[in-house]
């Protein structure tokens, strides 16, 4: 069954897409009983994630046939995990809310359409040394865990994510990192995984010591979504840890303006104060933000826990992810409604990762009509037509000036 627009409207509840504004608690739920010092414990959290059908069964009594045959099957493909904070954000009263869809299986995921991929951006056929990509000339993808705090449906490395197709990735720091050294082009390293964020800070520690002790090593990059699906992480200690490192960028990964809760908030906060510069990456999902009211709230809230919006992916061709993709024409359309109705510090890049590891690819809104020798035909967010005059690509040098000679008087 698919949503109708009422319903997708709807579901979000708590007085409509306005309210989606506000930042909430996600609050103890299920777990109201638990004490306060192990909510607060991002160990007890890892631990006590949602993990098994029998679990979710329990405590979520509304889940439906195509979910519940999906559960009993993710195992084969990408396992389930959901943290309880995160958990309590489902709304389980509907099918189609947004943090539902991202996180609990579905039997569509068995279905693979003919370009569907195991590996649609051609890491394997980049990876020089297990676990390390590198396919853009000054910078490195550099692989440290095959685990997650939670696990999103939509996975693009979920071949290798929980071992649940039996990949058995064991990352070797070391041979990775020798690499490194021994490439001087690279300048930019991205530790993602998995989530680098999983490790123990002491791991961290150590692990970004070695990279910033290479000369040419320019600056670091973590790609986690630990403030969204486990705020806990982010404590005083990690921060003091990651704050050793800079220039260090964290790319975080939010969908929908109700992650974006008093808790991930706080924990953005903390590493926005450990002088840690903030990015999101958002993939364009059906039913969850392809919309473009949901996504200027999104991206306007990501700004106010000072987060600036990064890229947005049209998602990856994985295996599984046809009932989650939605069409190019649609984020196209969304981002003719952000570029012009919001700051454009909200307005992030749409990008498709070229499949077969082309890369990324940016996609834009027709904004030029029309382009001659003389001029350039532009048209606004409003729909507008405007002029440019163009100027020559090759502009002649001046004839240099021959000193003039004074008048003589005769």
């Amino acid at each position: 069954m698919e949503p109708s627009a009422s319903s997708t409207e709807g579901s979000e509840g708590g007085g409509g897409r306005a309210a989606l504004k506000a930042f909430v608690s996600a609050g103890r739920g299920y777990w109201r009983d638990v004490s306060a010092e192990q909510w607060e414990d991002w160990r007890w959290q890892l631990k006590n994630r949602i993990t098994t059908l029998a679990q979710l069964e329990r405590l979520l009594p509304t889940l439906t046939p195509e979910e519940r045959a999906g559960t009993q099957l993710a195992n084969q493909k990408l396992a389930l995990g959901i943290t309880p904070y995160f958990f309590n954000l489902i709304d389980p009263a509907d099918e189609f809310c947004p943090i539902r869809r991202q996180v609990i299986p579905r039997i569509e995921e068995t279905v693979t359409a003919p370009w569907e991929m195991s590996d649609p951006c051609g890491e394997e056929a980049h990876s020089p040394v297990p676990g390390l990509v590198h396919r853009y000339p000054d910078r490195v993808l550099f692989l440290v865990t095959d685990r997650c705090a939670s696990y999103c449906r939509y996975c693009t490395r979920s071949r290798m994510v929980s071992n649940a197709t039996g990949y058995d990735f064991h990352p070797d720091f070391e041979q990775q990192i020798a690499y490194i050294r021994s490439h001087p082009e690279v300048r930019d390293v991205l530790l993602s995984g998995g989530d680098p964020l999983l490790l123990s800070d002491e791991k961290l520690d150590a692990l970004l010591g070695a990279l910033r002790a290479i000369p040419h090593v320019e600056f670091l990059r973590i790609g986690t979504r630990i403030p969204i699906f486990l705020p806990q992480r982010i404590t005083s200690g990690l921060c003091n840890v990651l704050r050793r490192y800079h220039p260090l960028f964290i790319s975080i990964h939010s969908n929908h303006p109700r992650e974006l809760t008093l808790e991930a908030r706080a924990a953005l906060e903390r590493l926005a104060d450990a002088g840690i510069p903030l990015g999101n990456q958002s993939v364009l999902l059906r039913h969850v933000n392809d919309d473009p009211e949901i996504m200027r709230i999104h991206v306007q809230k990501l700004l106010m826990c000072r987060v600036r919006p990064y890229y947005l992916y049209q998602c990856d061709l994985i295996a599984g992810s046809s009932h989650l993709r939605t069409s190019v024409r649609r984020g196209l359309e969304i981002m003719r409604q952000l570029r012009g109705y919001t700051t454009g510090y909200a307005v992030p890049t749409y990008v498709i990762d070229a499949p077969g590891g082309g890369g990324k690819v940016p996609l834009t809104p027709e904004y030029v009509v029309s382009h001659t020798a003389d001029r350039v035909l532009l048209r606004n967010y409003k729909g507008d037509l405007y002029e440019y005059p163009e100027a020559p690509d090759e502009v002649p040098r001046a004839a240099s000036r021959r000193p003039q000679c004074e008048p003589q008087c005769v």
